[in-house]
């Protein structure tokens, strides 16, 4: 992977699903236009057609293989980064994304290669900063059904902690990723957020 190129700052929040990484993405771009920064929030899978695709399958509307989904997930990803992202960065916006590699590879990894993932993905620009919050399978499946979304196809919590286990093992092996913990209120994980990311305005 490579890293931006660019002055604006890439983050991404990445965990299991119930792990607020949607909440925390829209705080923190939200934070940044009140502080005066241009900022744009976003999120993978995305809303375009390849996108549709990868949360037909997740939510069971149609089937495929697992290679073909972490192909669609890769494809996605470079048209989110040829379309959104890239172009984003280069107007001097900060780009904050709700999910991004990490959760390719972490929940991949439960029915194919890891080492596959990792090289599929391994053209793609790095975050600036990556923030991976950690809340427990449980609590996050907890969360989920009380969002009345349903349980989608990764949502068990055995597989959940195989999930977890991918994520930790991402973390030592790539740069600037802070590990937070998700199990508090919202208002103290982006205290915590928010401190990291002053520092790299600096």
């Amino acid at each position: 992977m490579y890293k931006n190129p660019n002055k604006s700052l890439f983050i991404a929040f990445e965990g299991l699903d119930g792990s607020g990484c949607s909440t925390q993405t829209n705080l923190v771009s939200g934070w940044l236009r009140e502080k005066g920064y241009k900022a744009m929030a976003t999120k993978e899978p995305t809303s375009n057609i390849i996108g549709g695709l990868i949360r037909g399958q997740l939510t069971h509307d149609w089937r495929t293989g697992m290679e073909c989904l972490q192909l669609l997930f890769a494809a996605d990803r470079a048209f989110h980064l040829e379309k959104d992202i890239i172009p984003t960065l280069r107007q001097g916006k900060i780009v904050v994304s709700d999910r991004y590699f990490f959760s390719t590879v972490a929940y991949g990894s439960l029915e194919v290669d890891r080492n596959w993932l990792l090289k599929i993905n391994d053209q793609f620009m790095m975050p600036d900063l990556t923030f991976l919050l950690k809340v427990s399978p449980r609590v996050c499946i907890k969360r989920t059904k009380e969002r009345s979304i349903g349980v989608e196809l990764f949502e068990e919590e055995e597989k959940l902690k195989d999930v977890w286990d991918t994520y930790e093992y991402l973390a030592k092996k790539f740069p600037r990723v802070f590990i937070i913990d998700g199990e508090r209120t919202r208002g103290k994980v982006l205290r915590d957020v928010i401190e990291i990311i002053k520092r790299r305005l600096k």
